[in-house]
């Protein structure tokens, strides 16, 4: 697939953004302002995010169920109209290859929404002699607002009550007079909400919130705050914490898995594997350093090998240096392991995750 560019671009660049590579679009990794400021807007206020790098692909037709169906973890026929639902996404043997969240926009239309791992691929055979249309959008661009105040400001300057959408639905609407899809979903570990919007006005609804919630504490926030915030509150990210090596079972992803619909792709590999997990998704801590944890060691017990790290982050408001990672399923929350790398040896302390908000409290307030 050919490059994105952002129309936000300019606005970024105006906030003294650095502009790298991630998912074929160059994106904000960091802007004059410091992340740890952008995490406290994001954690007491708001923060807005430019993610329009994630992969847009609309499936339209007769048939569009029956592919959804075909790719998907969850029995989609559950999923009505202005509700959406997160799924792994599976290789033959069962192990993950990305992940999505796929929108239940109107009769027969769906928005399936990926980051960086095959789904494309997956979407090619999973439409196979089907009557359907799918359509990789590279126009729509995607805005996620992410803190406690969003819900108030985007209800100010909305033509509907956003205040009782439910986590995972979506509406289409007037926002900022200008027509979008808004949904409860995001990135963040906040109640938050994905704007999706066209290219011609997207730069007018990305001032406008910023307008709007200027003497509220709302920032603009970089790719480098958006990892920050989460891993405290432990989402994936491919290709670091899932990928092809390791199944949905070993990630704690069980609850996105319909035991009841079938059979989909995947799902042969997928239910041999269960219960021979050879490791689990855990987080590690440690309080007295800054500095980031070793993604290139281990992760040791009594000196022999049990993990790895899978994407370290320092929190400044839990005050922890915090890794992701892939430990051995028997070791529990509590035990010190020893982070083995090129330049030496820390402990850290096993902990469940997420780190932040662990009944998560606040993304389902």
């Amino acid at each position: 697939m050919a490059r994105q560019v952002s129309e936000l671009e300019g606005e970024h660049r105006k906030l003294g953004a650095n502009l790298d590579d991630w998912n074929d679009m160059d994106v904000a990794w960091s802007y004059a302002s410091s992340a740890e400021d952008e995490h406290d807007a994001v954690r007491e206020a708001a923060g807005l995010f430019d993610v329009t790098a994630l992969k847009k692909v609309w499936i339209e037709g007769s048939d569009a169920l029956e592919m959804i169906q075909r790719i998907a973890t969850r029995d989609m026929s559950k999923i009505y109209k202005g509700k959406s639902a997160y799924n792994p996404v599976l290789t033959e043997e069962g192990t993950t290859s990305d992940d999505n969240i796929i929108f239940h926009v109107d009769d027969n239309k769906y928005l399936y929404v990926h980051g960086s791992g095959n789904s494309w691929d997956q979407l090619q055979i999973a439409k196979h002699g089907l009557n359907v249309d799918v359509r990789w959008d590279r126009e729509t661009h995607d805005i996620s607002f992410q803190g406690q105040k969003a819900v108030s400001i985007l209800n100010a300057n909305c033509d509907v009550d956003l205040e009782p959408m439910a986590y995972f639905h979506q509406v289409e609407c007037s926002l900022f007079g200008r027509n979008a899809l808004v949904s409860r979903t995001g990135y963040s570990g906040e109640r938050g909400y994905e704007i999706f919007v066209g290219p011609n006005d997207v730069v007018h609804v990305w001032k406008a919130i910023l307008d709007a919630g200027q003497n509220e504490g709302v920032m603009p926030c970089s790719f480098d705050c958006l990892d920050k915030i989460r891993i405290e509150a432990a989402l994936l990210f491919y290709p670091y914490d899932m990928h092809e090596k390791v199944t949905p079972w070993e990630l704690g992803l069980g609850w996105s898995i319909s035991r009841k619909k079938g059979e989909f792709m995947g799902s042969k590999g997928l239910f041999a594997a269960e219960g021979n997990e050879k490791i689990r998704f855990a987080g590690v801590s440690n309080s007295e350093i800054t500095d980031l944890l070793d993604a290139e060691g281990t992760l040791q017990l009594n000196g022999v090998d049990v993990g790895v790290i899978t994407s370290p982050g320092y929190s400044h408001r839990l005050g922890k240096s915090l890794g992701l990672c892939h430990i051995r399923p028997d070791i529990a929350a509590g035990t010190v392991l020893q982070n083995v790398g090129a330049n030496g040896s820390v402990d850290v302390v096993v902990e469940n995750v997420p780190f932040d908000d662990p009944n998560k409290n606040r993304t389902h307030a």
